[in-house]
């Protein structure tokens, strides 16, 4: 917990976008939740906060959103930092097309609510803990309870969720790669080489690719959730990346 403490000190000027509008935030019941609704979404907060600039972390979706930020609203970001996730092509990974299908059939938070009732299942590698943490113990039941009740607490927030991972079929960021290659924001890529859904290639693209990219470091073993499970390390490459 220590080390989780500091990390929330450390990442304090940051905002990390993923699942905005779901979660325990209410949404209305037709909320668009496209990578682009998350986008204005984001901005539609740092106005309402007035907060003009910002330092960007990112991990899974999260990363499209990060990166769509950075295309449109280049002045509004300090720094970015991306975990792994989404990347050009790889959006999304080819291995979530049945996860989308399963989505746009309406049952896809089935098996997010097995999760809350089969622990065993949720440790497993057709698990989340399994497929994306090191070691499945990390994923504690209180990451379970707080990651999944509130996406199957309804009818309402299940469809929600369903239409959330549907609408990230159509990939957006091929259309900004321009933009990125125009980049001025300085954008470091730490990134774990066992995740299966984003290998280490595109955080290699992106280092290619960006004009300011302060380089990849590569976590060795790291699943697509090693952030959680390496809080510390995550903050002392923050720490590095804004100067501080």
């Amino acid at each position: 917990m220590a080390g989780l403490a500091r990390t929330a000190v450390a990442l304090r000027r940051c905002l990390a976008p993923d699942f905005i509008g779901l979660g325990y935030t209410d949404a209305p019941d037709q909320q668009d939740f496209s990578p682009q609704a998350q986008t204005d979404m984001l901005v539609a907060l740092l106005d309402a906060l007035s907060i003009p600039s910002v330092d960007l972390i990112a991990n899974d979706s999260g990363g499209t959103i990060a990166q769509l930020f950075v295309a449109q609203y280049p002045d509004r970001v300090r720094t970015l930092l991306l975990t792994n996730c989404d990347v050009h092509e790889n959006s999304p990974p080819a291995q979530m097309r049945n996860s989308i299908a399963t989505a746009r059939s309406g049952q896809y938070d089935q098996k997010m609510a097995r999760h809350l009732e089969d622990r065993v299942y949720a440790r497993s590698p057709k698990g989340i803990g399994g497929s994306a943490y090191v070691d499945p113990a990390n994923f504690t039941d209180e990451a379970i309870e707080v990651y999944f009740t509130p996406l199957v607490s309804s009818p309402l927030r299940r469809t929600q969720l369903n239409r959330h991972l549907a609408a990230y079929e159509a990939n957006p960021l091929l259309a900004i790669e321009p933009a990125l290659r125009r980049s001025s924001v300085p954008t470091r890529m730490v990134w774990g080489t066992a995740d299966p859904l984003f290998p280490v290639v595109w955080a290699e693209w992106l280092d290619r690719t960006l004009p300011q990219s302060r380089g990849v470091r590569l976590v060795e073993g790291g699943k697509l959730f090693w952030p959680e499970e390496r809080p510390d390390l995550l903050a002392d490459e923050a720490r590095a990346l804004w100067g501080v």
